[in-house]
């Protein structure tokens, strides 16, 4: 019989991205050969030298996010996985979430809503949180529209925050760089006597459920997918074991898309009948509905709608449609149980082979092509 292999895992138990993080190794494994782990229950950033004093494993999965960490593994002769983007062991193969597209669905999450003011909140000490920061202005530079920084969750002091929302241009959208941030947006807006999501919306990332629903207002935020990022990290560590070469670059996991709560239900358009036009859209999508549908809602011309929905909304209404759908579609891939027929008709389509079809033509892959790159977890 092989031998199981033994496995550490330097990730924090304290929160619900680095538990997803385990979850993922955990699929990975009930997938393949057993591994044997050995795992301490501590926050971000508390691994010490002496986790692994005496221990002769095989391999370990470690977030790398500090140079106490870094220190306690540059020793060790054994494959070694990182899970973070502070890339303090370049010599690793990392995983991390693709921060690019959490600042495109951001972007377009906020400016999907009618607003034209932004703001972004982070935390400086992080490059996941530089690397958001810089895709969201440039998203929102394409657009036309600029960005407003607000203080690093590091260094400004609360009624700092409390300042610079009071000061945004209204209404606005502010991404902040995870959902502890967008707590603290959240508690700066009511110290400033700000209305959210009328004045300010504000949205978080990670969607740790928790976090968000205990939010006043619950806190929207883009879900990133970490059981995903721990199945990958545990796949290149088991190849690593195996004595295959694993390239020293990044594995970036793409989001899976917005949870939408009360923190930007908001639609800043000052158009009434463009307004009703997309509340009936977001609302009815999955109905089946065509924009000819759309425009027996609105007392406008199809001509005349479309100019101004793509004016104000930056999408033509059929687009809008479509985003819908597409969004759903993707939510329902993502549960078991639900075949391509069924997905079809639950989000207005046909049948499963006209949903494949605009699935491909719009996102690239098949339903069924995308459903495979997250059957593991």
């Amino acid at each position: 019989m092989a031998t199981v292999k033994q496995v550490a895992l330097l990730v924090e138990t304290s929160n619900a991205y680095a538990r997803g993080l385990l979850r993922g190794v955990m699929a990975y494994v009930r997938g393949h050969e057993p591994w044997a782990f050995r795992l301490t229950e501590h926050g971000r950033g508390e691994v010490r030298r002496r986790e692994l004093a005496g221990w002769a494993g095989d391999g370990v999965i470690a977030r790398i996010e500090n140079r106490r960490v870094a220190a306690a593994l540059r020793g060790v002769d054994r494959p070694i996985i990182d899970l973070s983007a502070a890339r303090l062991l370049p010599a690793l193969p990392w995983v991390e979430t693709d921060d690019q597209a959490i600042a495109r669905v951001a972007a377009d999450h906020l400016v999907g809503r009618g607003l034209r003011h932004f703001g972004f909140c982070g935390d400086d000490r992080f490059n996941w949180s530089r690397w958001r920061q810089d895709a969201f202005h440039r998203y929102l530079a394409e657009a036309g529209f600029t960005c407003d920084d607000g203080p690093s969750a590091h260094r400004g002091r609360a009624t700092d925050l409390a300042e610079w929302v009071r000061a945004l241009p209204k209404p606005a959208g502010v991404l902040a760089c995870y959902d502890v941030r967008g707590r603290e947006v959240l508690d700066a807006c009511r110290q400033a006597g700000v209305r959210v999501p009328d004045e300010v919306a504000v949205l978080g990332v990670d969607d740790d459920e928790l976090l968000c629903e205990l939010a006043d207002p619950p806190l929207s935020s883009v879900a990133t997918d970490p059981r995903r990022a721990g199945w990958v990290a545990a796949d290149l560590l088991a190849a690593r074991m195996g004595r295959k070469r694993v390239a020293p670059t990044g594995h970036l996991i793409p989001p899976l898309g917005v949870t939408a709560r009360r923190s930007t239900d908001t639609l800043a358009v000052e158009d009434a009948d463009i307004a009703a036009a997309v509340r009936f859209i977001r609302e009815r999508a999955c109905g089946g509905i065509t924009v000819h549908d759309v425009v027996t809602r609105v007392p406008l011309s199809r001509r005349v709608l479309e100019a101004r929905f793509h004016r104000l909304i930056g999408r033509s209404p059929h687009e809008e449609i479509l985003r819908v759908r597409l969004d759903r579609a993707r939510q329902l891939l993502h549960q078991p149980g639900w075949t391509i027929d069924a997905i079809a008709r639950r989000t207005g389509f046909r049948h499963g082979e006209y949903l494949s079809a605009v699935f491909k033509r719009e996102l690239g892959m098949t339903p069924g092509q995308y459903r495979a790159q997250h059957a593991h977890v």
